[in-house]
Parts: C-alpha cells; structure tokens; sequence
C-alpha cells in the first residue's frame, strides 16, 4: 500500500508553477552578489503599483532588455537606447520606471566604488546577518520596518529612485536580508536551519582558527 505524502506547506502567496518555484527556490535566501542584487533593486521597482507575478512572468525578458542586469552597461543607456526599451513589449514599459534603472546603475556603481561592493553597503542595514522574524500568517508580514525606512532614506540620498521603504522592504524579503515565510512554511524551518549551521560553522572558525 503506497502512502499519499502530503503536500508541503508553503507561504499563501505562493501560487502557479513559476512563483511556487521562485517561492521554494529564491525568497528569503541570502544574496550577496552584487549583480544579482542589482537585477532585484530593478525588477522590485518595476513591480510598484503591480503584482510581484507581473513582473515575476516578464523576468526574462528584462534580463534580455538590460543585458543580464549588469550596472556597467545599463549604467551607459542613452536616451536612444531608453526610447527602445520603451517599446519592448516584454518590460514594463513605465518611462519614469525605465529611466530610474538607468540613473540606479550609476548610482549602484558609486556606492560599489565607495564601499567596495553593493552587498557590503546594503547588508549593514540588518547588522550583516539575516533577520529572522515568526509571522504566524501573512497579515502579520509587515509592509516595512525600521530597517527599511533607514534604508530607502539612504538610497534616495544617493540618487536612487523607486525605492520608497515597502520597496526596500520587499527588496529585503527577496534577498534574504529577512526570512518572513511563515512559521509553518517548509522554507522557514529550512532557511532557519541554514542560518544556524553557518553560524555555527563561523562559531568553530573563530575557536579553532580554521
């Protein structure tokens, strides 16, 4: 007699193949590549005003249009290049949502020239290690944080634009700068569980000098 194994518990925004996949694969797990933090600041301010799936179904298509979301060449788009992008029907294509992925490259690039990277700067906002909170539900996911405000006051400081704080705060939840799957989501445990065996690998580094 064969056993049903039940399906695992996920987060309730988790629903179609491709975010049941970036749900199981990508939210809430530590980024510390700057190019890959650089594709998220874009496409979690392409998302303003919109579903996170929207912009989720056009992802590839914004890697083709700006080539990888890498910031060195983004950061180069002229207005020519711009006025294409715009009739890319594979973007949102938002002039003043176009316009800020450009002026964010160049900002991106000051900041990795200042600090040495973009994840040295960005992760000094949660003190360098993921935060990890309990929600019970997804009503007790918050839409920002101190955290965030601090965050999105400093990026605006810098130049950069489409980062209110509910921005930088789902921003933070995609790289992992804060675990809010629900308590009863099989990512938490896992994600919690990854946590602490880096921790405690970094723990025996110090002790024994490894």
């Amino acid at each position: 007699m064969v056993n049903d194994v039940p399906p695992p518990v996920r987060c309730g925004w988790a629903s179609g193949e491709l975010s049941i996949r970036y749900h199981d694969e990508e939210w809430g797990v530590p980024v510390h590549d700057d190019r890959t933090l650089f594709e998220f600041l874009i496409l979690e301010g392409a998302q303003a005003g919109l579903s996170w799936n929207t912009v989720l179904n056009k992802r590839d298509d914004y890697r083709k249009a700006f080539d990888g979301f890498d910031p060195v060449r983004v950061a180069r788009y002229d207005r020519r290049k711009i006025e294409r992008l715009l009739r890319d029907p594979g973007i949102v294509r938002n002039k003043l949502k176009v316009a800020s992925a450009v002026g964010n490259a160049r900002a991106f690039l000051q900041v990795q020239k200042e600090f040495g990277s973009f994840d040295r700067y960005i992760w000094q906002f949660v003190g360098g290690k993921p935060r990890v909170n309990a929600p019970k539900s997804l009503k007790h996911v918050p839409a920002s944080t101190p955290e965030s405000d601090a965050m999105s006051k400093d990026l605006k400081k810098r130049g950069f634009n489409f980062v209110g704080s509910t921005i930088c705060y789902a921003f933070m939840q995609a790289v992992g700068m804060v675990n809010d799957h629900v308590v009863e989501c099989f990512r938490y445990q896992a994600l919690s569980g990854e946590r602490a065996t880096l921790q405690r690998r970094v723990k025996k580094h110090d002790q024994y000098g490894l």
